[in-house]
């Protein structure tokens, strides 16, 4: 059955459409005036008396007459210049309220219309610890992975490494400045490489920043690293045994560094993967005139006459014959097209990024790698501090993930110890809930946020209880978990729902709107929806709970009917919390 607002958009666009008027005008949405009397308006005789040539107020009443005697109709009324209140009629609570708490997915659709999706986010570069910038792009691209699957579509998600670049060439001679006799920089050496790695994390994140600061310092020693990225990538054996050890070095550390914020990725790809299918791919750009030559560089023009801005070239490979970001990146499309197929692709890289982004998509569409549309950026703000500006350490570095997690975590203990919560339990599971609530508290800080926003780190009050934040979502389940263990302890059974009170109506309209929900988060590409619905979720079941005793209800069929409403409202918002990777305790 579909939702209440669906049923009502329904039979309004039937009206609309007899009177000769596009359907589509007919759309219900929630009301906020008077939304108890009626919870529903539709505001499209206004649009429709424009193109009727007539008075907003007639072209409603006509609209009410054909409404009259509907068995969706409850009651409906005239306000203002034109706008159509609605009240559903109460058999429809009932129903769709049964349907809600018998649904595994608790109301939400199944796309009928099923895609494969490429989502690439993380983007971490190989040998650089992971910092606050990765937190958005992590967060936000897996509760995207989330949403499409539960959505039903085929998600692949990719890490997408940056492990091809100057980089790679700064750790190369660094660790070779250090240790000169290691085998991999002997030129003719012919035999096996050593399985071992001759680094740890912990030298990589050591040699690439001295590496750097000597290359900024002094443009001989930047052109030593150039010249060692340009033989690595002409297949230097050496350097590429180095590589792949840099890679597994660095893997390692993300995937704990990941799996700690709960994230996780279909592939570990790199764009070191797709070096083998640049050499046709630029033929082949050369051979179709997609790329043509510019001072002793191949690029391919992506400028439109009707630009509001100026977009350079993108260059395929430069006059030293190198490869940069955007030949791999058109490369990881031709892979993903191979190996994949899929029908979209969403970039979740932030905002700085957007015309290297747009540079790509055109140059790939151009050389019929992808669809126009199929290949999307999906752009986000920046974590700020106090100050307005990017979240930085006290001494002005750069924040490191890890040490957030831990700080949030922290934070989380000392949270629920002021407010005596997570009391009762073991110290193990005080840990366990410690760290639920604090990723908790971090990702729903980011997530309720439109993606493009920036927002200041306050870590304070995304551990508060009180108020919208993860810590409120996950104790407002819990108190669910709790009456549903009390009630199995007294022998309550969940029974047939009916509606009376006000406030199972709006706890009904609450879980009737997740679909809704879903809908916007996955067309927009923005979870924010999704805190929202959870929020306003877990207040209605609030209030409901303060007015509709359950469990010393005056009958066992009342008690039957809320016990039954409070179970679909838990499995709603575990859903909603999972659609945000965040997880609830048993107790806290």
């Amino acid at each position: 059955m579909p939702s209440i607002a669906d049923q009502l958009s329904a039979v309004l666009g039937d009206a609309f459409a007899s009177l000769e008027l596009p359907r589509e005008l007919g759309r219900v949405t929630p009301s906020r005036q008077n939304p108890e009397i009626f919870p529903f308006q539709c505001n499209g005789a206004m649009p429709a008396a424009k193109l009727a040539k007539t008075n907003p107020r007639e072209l409603a009443s006509r609209l009410l007459e054909r409404l009259h005697g509907l068995p969706q109709i409850g009651a409906a009324e005239i306000a203002g210049p034109g706008f159509i209140n609605l009240r559903p009629a109460d058999h429809l609570y009932a129903e769709r309220a049964a349907e809600i708490a018998a649904d595994e997915r608790a109301g939400a659709p199944v796309t009928g219309a099923p895609k494969t999706v490429m989502i690439d986010f993380g983007g971490p570069n190989v040998a650089k610890p992971m910092h606050v910038g990765h937190l958005r792009s992590s967060v936000l691209g897996d509760s995207l992975q989330r949403l499409f699957r539960f959505r039903g579509d085929t998600v692949v998600s990719d890490i997408h490494l940056g492990d091809w670049g100057l980089q790679m060439g700064h750790l190369i001679t660094e660790l070779r400045e250090e240790q000169p006799d290691l085998v991999y920089f002997d030129a003719d050496y012919q035999g096996d490489y050593p399985s071992e790695p001759p680094v740890t994390i912990e030298d990589l994140a050591r040699l690439y920043p001295q590496a750097s600061a000597k290359a900024k310092a002094d443009p001989a020693r930047l052109e030593i690293s150039r010249t060692a990225t340009a033989e690595l990538q002409a297949g230097r054996a050496g350097y590429r045994a180095l590589l792949r050890h840099f890679i597994d070095v660095s893997v390692a550390a993300l995937k704990r560094d990941f799996a700690a914020l709960g994230v996780h990725f279909d592939l570990w790809k790199g764009e070191s993967d797709v070096d083998p299918l640049i050499p046709g791919l630029v033929e082949d750009f050369k051979k179709r005139g997609v790329a043509e030559q510019s001072d002793g560089a191949w690029v391919v023009r992506v400028a439109r006459e009707d630009d509001k801005k100026e977009l350079a070239p993108l260059i395929l490979v430069t006059s030293g014959g190198a490869s940069l970001y955007g030949t791999t990146d058109l490369a990881t499309i031709l892979d993903r097209k191979q190996s994949v197929g899929p029908d979209l692709t969403l970039y979740v890289v932030d905002l700085a990024q957007s015309d290297h982004f747009e540079q790509v998509f055109r140059a790939a569409e151009k050389a019929g790698l992808a669809a126009e549309g199929a290949l999307e950026h999906v752009k986000f703000g920046t974590v700020n501090g106090k100050d307005g500006k990017r979240l930085r350490t006290r001494d002005g570095g750069t924040f490191r993930l890890a040490d957030l997690i831990s700080s949030a975590i922290e934070r989380a203990d000392e949270r629920l110890k002021e407010v005596g919560l997570a009391a009762d339990v073991g110290a193990e599971e005080h840990d366990r809930v410690a760290r639920m609530v604090g990723l908790a508290a971090i990702k729903f800080a980011d997530l309720q946020n439109y993606r493009t926003t920036n927002y200041v780190f306050d870590l304070d009050r995304f551990t508060s209880f009180e108020g919208k934040t993860g810590p409120y979502l996950l104790y407002a389940a819990v108190r669910v978990k709790s009456l549903m263990r009390r009630a199995d302890e007294a022998g309550v059974k969940p029974g047939k729902i009916v509606i009376e009170a006000q406030e199972e109506r709006d706890l009904l309209l609450a879980l009737d709107a997740f679909g809704a929900a879903l809908d916007q988060a996955i067309e927009n590409r923005a979870p924010n929806a999704i805190c929202d619905h959870a929020f306003t979720l877990a207040q209605a079941f609030s209030k409901f709970y303060a007015a509709c005793p359950v469990l010393v209800a005056e009958d066992d069929a009342v008690k039957a009917s809320r016990l039954a409403l409070a179970q679909a409202t838990l499995k709603q918002l575990e859903l909603s919390l999972d659609l945000l990777g965040l997880e609830a305790p048993e107790r806290m």
